[in-house]
Protein backbone atom coordinates (compact mmCIF):
# COMPACT_ATOMS: atom_id res chain seq x y z
CA UNK A 1 0.00 0.00 0.00
CA UNK A 2 1.30 3.69 -0.56
CA UNK A 3 0.66 6.33 1.71
CA UNK A 4 0.38 10.67 0.09
CA UNK A 5 2.05 13.19 2.02
CA UNK A 6 2.15 16.26 1.50
CA UNK A 7 4.92 19.19 1.64
CA UNK A 8 5.18 22.42 0.30
CA UNK A 9 6.21 21.40 -3.11
CA UNK A 10 3.49 19.44 -3.96
CA UNK A 11 2.68 15.61 -2.76
CA UNK A 12 4.62 12.42 -2.55
CA UNK A 13 4.23 9.16 -2.07
CA UNK A 14 5.75 6.40 0.13
CA UNK A 15 5.79 2.70 1.01
CA UNK A 16 3.56 2.25 4.01
CA UNK A 17 5.97 -0.82 4.71
CA UNK A 18 9.52 -1.60 4.57
CA UNK A 19 8.93 -3.96 1.14
CA UNK A 20 11.50 -6.31 -0.45
CA UNK A 21 15.62 -4.91 0.80
CA UNK A 22 17.96 -3.57 -1.86
CA UNK A 23 19.47 -6.00 -4.03
CA UNK A 24 23.25 -7.06 -2.72
CA UNK A 25 25.84 -4.48 -4.34
CA UNK A 26 29.27 -6.35 -5.32
CA UNK A 27 30.91 -3.69 -7.81
CA UNK A 28 33.60 -5.31 -9.91
CA UNK A 29 37.24 -3.31 -10.99
CA UNK A 30 39.26 -4.13 -14.01
CA UNK A 31 42.39 -5.71 -13.56
CA UNK A 32 44.07 -2.31 -14.82
CA UNK A 33 42.71 1.12 -15.77
CA UNK A 34 40.47 4.08 -14.96
CA UNK A 35 37.01 3.12 -14.13
CA UNK A 36 35.78 6.59 -13.89
CA UNK A 37 36.65 10.57 -12.43
CA UNK A 38 35.69 14.15 -11.74
CA UNK A 39 36.33 15.09 -15.28
CA UNK A 40 33.31 12.19 -16.31
CA UNK A 41 31.09 14.04 -13.40
CA UNK A 42 31.41 17.35 -14.64
CA UNK A 43 32.15 17.36 -18.50
CA UNK A 44 29.37 14.05 -18.85
CA UNK A 45 29.06 14.73 -22.48
CA UNK A 46 33.13 15.59 -23.73
CA UNK A 47 34.55 13.04 -25.66
CA UNK A 48 36.63 10.05 -24.09
CA UNK A 49 34.42 10.69 -20.80
CA UNK A 50 35.11 7.35 -18.28
CA UNK A 51 31.14 6.81 -17.00
CA UNK A 52 30.58 3.95 -14.49
CA UNK A 53 27.39 2.22 -14.06
CA UNK A 54 28.03 1.89 -10.96
CA UNK A 55 29.57 5.06 -9.21
CA UNK A 56 29.83 8.97 -9.34
CA UNK A 57 32.91 11.24 -8.49
CA UNK A 58 32.83 14.48 -7.63
CA UNK A 59 36.59 15.24 -7.07
CA UNK A 60 39.46 12.47 -8.21
CA UNK A 61 40.14 9.46 -10.16
CA UNK A 62 39.24 5.66 -9.21
CA UNK A 63 41.23 3.25 -11.17
CA UNK A 64 41.24 -0.68 -10.83
CA UNK A 65 44.41 -2.53 -10.22
CA UNK A 66 44.88 -6.26 -10.27
CA UNK A 67 41.10 -6.42 -9.42
CA UNK A 68 40.36 -3.82 -7.01
CA UNK A 69 39.57 0.07 -6.28
CA UNK A 70 42.46 2.49 -6.56
CA UNK A 71 42.67 5.76 -5.70
CA UNK A 72 45.53 6.45 -7.91
CA UNK A 73 48.90 7.84 -6.84
CA UNK A 74 47.50 11.34 -5.19
CA UNK A 75 47.91 14.59 -6.78
CA UNK A 76 46.01 17.97 -6.30
CA UNK A 77 45.58 19.04 -10.18
CA UNK A 78 42.62 18.34 -12.43
CA UNK A 79 42.30 15.19 -14.20
CA UNK A 80 41.66 15.12 -18.11
CA UNK A 81 39.60 12.40 -19.69
CA UNK A 82 41.75 9.63 -19.11
CA UNK A 83 43.51 10.99 -15.89
CA UNK A 84 46.40 10.44 -17.51
CA UNK A 85 48.83 13.36 -16.05
CA UNK A 86 46.93 13.97 -12.65
CA UNK A 87 44.57 12.44 -10.67
CA UNK A 88 43.19 15.22 -7.92
CA UNK A 89 42.71 12.07 -5.84
CA UNK A 90 43.95 14.45 -2.79
CA UNK A 91 40.50 14.90 -2.61
CA UNK A 92 38.54 11.65 -3.27
CA UNK A 93 35.22 11.64 -3.28
CA UNK A 94 33.27 8.19 -4.84
CA UNK A 95 29.26 7.82 -4.53
CA UNK A 96 27.20 4.75 -5.13
CA UNK A 97 24.34 5.75 -8.29
CA UNK A 98 21.88 3.63 -6.33
CA UNK A 99 20.09 5.61 -3.50
CA UNK A 100 18.21 2.80 -1.83
CA UNK A 101 20.48 1.78 1.00
CA UNK A 102 18.62 1.91 4.24
CA UNK A 103 19.99 -0.68 6.80
CA UNK A 104 22.91 -1.96 5.33
CA UNK A 105 26.31 -3.71 6.20
CA UNK A 106 28.93 -2.56 4.23
CA UNK A 107 32.05 -4.63 3.77
CA UNK A 108 35.15 -4.21 2.17
CA UNK A 109 39.09 -4.69 2.59
CA UNK A 110 41.26 -2.16 2.54
CA UNK A 111 45.14 -1.29 2.29
CA UNK A 112 46.73 1.83 3.14
CA UNK A 113 49.44 3.00 0.98
CA UNK A 114 50.49 6.31 1.75
CA UNK A 115 49.78 9.55 3.45
CA UNK A 116 50.45 12.99 1.37
CA UNK A 117 49.97 16.65 1.06
CA UNK A 118 49.81 18.68 -2.26
CA UNK A 119 50.43 22.06 -2.32
CA UNK A 120 46.30 22.25 -1.77
CA UNK A 121 45.65 20.27 0.66
CA UNK A 122 48.09 20.69 3.22
CA UNK A 123 47.98 18.27 6.16
CA UNK A 124 45.17 17.22 8.38
CA UNK A 125 44.07 15.79 10.98
CA UNK A 126 41.41 14.16 9.37
CA UNK A 127 43.36 12.61 6.57
CA UNK A 128 42.81 9.37 5.34
CA UNK A 129 39.52 6.68 4.32
CA UNK A 130 36.40 7.32 4.91
CA UNK A 131 33.00 5.31 4.15
CA UNK A 132 29.56 6.87 3.85
CA UNK A 133 26.37 5.77 4.69
CA UNK A 134 22.86 7.21 3.99
CA UNK A 135 24.22 9.52 1.41
CA UNK A 136 21.84 11.90 0.27
CA UNK A 137 24.79 14.68 -0.77
CA UNK A 138 28.02 15.61 0.37
CA UNK A 139 26.44 18.02 2.32
CA UNK A 140 23.80 15.35 3.89
CA UNK A 141 25.24 11.79 5.20
CA UNK A 142 26.87 9.78 7.50
CA UNK A 143 30.70 9.53 7.55
CA UNK A 144 32.21 6.96 9.24
CA UNK A 145 36.04 7.56 9.53
CA UNK A 146 38.05 3.81 9.18
CA UNK A 147 41.70 5.76 9.43
CA UNK A 148 42.84 9.07 9.93
CA UNK A 149 46.43 10.61 10.52
CA UNK A 150 45.51 11.47 13.96
CA UNK A 151 44.81 8.18 14.83
CA UNK A 152 40.99 7.96 15.58
CA UNK A 153 37.99 6.26 14.12
CA UNK A 154 35.39 8.59 14.52
CA UNK A 155 31.21 8.71 13.00
CA UNK A 156 29.73 12.10 11.87
CA UNK A 157 27.21 12.85 11.02
CA UNK A 158 26.58 16.12 8.39
CA UNK A 159 23.56 18.42 7.69
CA UNK A 160 23.25 21.05 5.17
CA UNK A 161 23.91 24.33 5.38
CA UNK A 162 27.62 25.20 7.30
CA UNK A 163 30.76 25.83 6.82
CA UNK A 164 32.02 22.22 5.46
CA UNK A 165 31.44 22.40 1.44
CA UNK A 166 27.56 23.33 2.69
CA UNK A 167 27.33 21.44 5.50
CA UNK A 168 28.01 20.97 9.15
CA UNK A 169 29.58 18.09 10.90
CA UNK A 170 28.43 16.89 14.54
CA UNK A 171 30.84 14.35 15.76
CA UNK A 172 28.35 11.07 17.59
CA UNK A 173 31.44 9.18 18.46
CA UNK A 174 35.35 8.47 18.13
CA UNK A 175 38.05 6.39 19.78
CA UNK A 176 41.98 5.42 19.34
CA UNK A 177 42.51 2.37 16.79
CA UNK A 178 45.38 1.38 14.82
CA UNK A 179 45.59 0.78 11.29
CA UNK A 180 48.32 -1.12 9.89
CA UNK A 181 50.02 0.34 6.91
CA UNK A 182 50.33 -1.87 3.39
CA UNK A 183 48.18 -4.77 5.11
CA UNK A 184 44.69 -5.63 3.76
CA UNK A 185 42.65 -4.91 6.69
CA UNK A 186 38.97 -5.96 6.86
CA UNK A 187 36.21 -2.92 7.58
CA UNK A 188 32.75 -3.03 8.19
CA UNK A 189 30.62 -0.32 8.99
CA UNK A 190 26.50 -0.35 9.33
CA UNK A 191 23.52 1.67 9.92
CA UNK A 192 20.39 0.30 11.41
CA UNK A 193 17.41 2.05 11.73
CA UNK A 194 15.96 1.86 15.38
CA UNK A 195 12.50 2.80 16.88
CA UNK A 196 11.40 6.52 17.04
CA UNK A 197 13.35 7.71 14.70
CA UNK A 198 17.04 6.73 15.55
CA UNK A 199 19.64 5.45 13.47
CA UNK A 200 22.73 2.93 15.22
CA UNK A 201 26.04 2.93 13.56
CA UNK A 202 28.83 0.67 13.94
CA UNK A 203 32.07 0.00 13.13
CA UNK A 204 34.01 -3.14 12.68
CA UNK A 205 37.76 -3.32 11.90
CA UNK A 206 40.00 -6.62 11.37
CA UNK A 207 37.09 -8.11 13.11
CA UNK A 208 36.91 -6.23 15.93
CA UNK A 209 34.05 -3.61 17.25
CA UNK A 210 35.66 0.02 17.72
CA UNK A 211 32.78 2.37 17.50
CA UNK A 212 29.07 1.73 18.59
CA UNK A 213 26.80 5.08 18.04
CA UNK A 214 23.06 5.78 18.50
CA UNK A 215 22.28 9.15 16.69
CA UNK A 216 19.14 10.04 18.18
CA UNK A 217 18.57 13.40 15.95
CA UNK A 218 19.32 11.87 12.40
CA UNK A 219 16.52 14.32 10.42
CA UNK A 220 16.95 13.59 6.69
CA UNK A 221 19.39 10.59 7.10
CA UNK A 222 16.03 8.23 8.53
CA UNK A 223 15.92 7.44 5.03
CA UNK A 224 17.92 5.29 2.46
CA UNK A 225 20.68 6.90 0.38
CA UNK A 226 23.67 5.99 -1.65
CA UNK A 227 27.26 4.58 0.17
CA UNK A 228 30.53 5.59 -0.60
CA UNK A 229 34.11 6.24 -0.11
CA UNK A 230 35.92 9.47 0.79
CA UNK A 231 39.69 10.54 0.35
CA UNK A 232 41.89 12.85 1.54
CA UNK A 233 45.74 13.33 0.99
CA UNK A 234 45.57 9.31 0.83
CA UNK A 235 47.09 6.41 -1.69
CA UNK A 236 44.92 3.74 -0.90
CA UNK A 237 43.80 0.37 -2.25
CA UNK A 238 39.64 -1.41 -1.66
CA UNK A 239 38.72 -4.85 -2.83
CA UNK A 240 35.62 -7.17 -1.91
CA UNK A 241 33.18 -4.07 -1.48
CA UNK A 242 30.18 -5.32 -0.58
CA UNK A 243 26.84 -3.83 0.84
CA UNK A 244 24.37 -5.82 1.98
CA UNK A 245 20.60 -5.01 3.48
CA UNK A 246 21.45 -5.52 7.60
Amino acid sequence: MLLVSAFAGGLTLRDAGRGDPPAEFRPEFPERGLVTNEFAYWHPDAPGARHSPDWTMTSGSLFGLDGAGWSGHPDGERPDAESARATDSAVFRLASRRRDFGDTRLSLRLRLTDLVTTPRTPAQPYDGVHLWLRFHSEQECYAVSVIRRDGQVVVKRKTPGGPANGGTYVTLASASASFPPDDWTQAVATATDLPDHRVRITLELGGRRVLDVTDASPGGLYTPGGIGVRGDNTEFMFRDFTAQPE
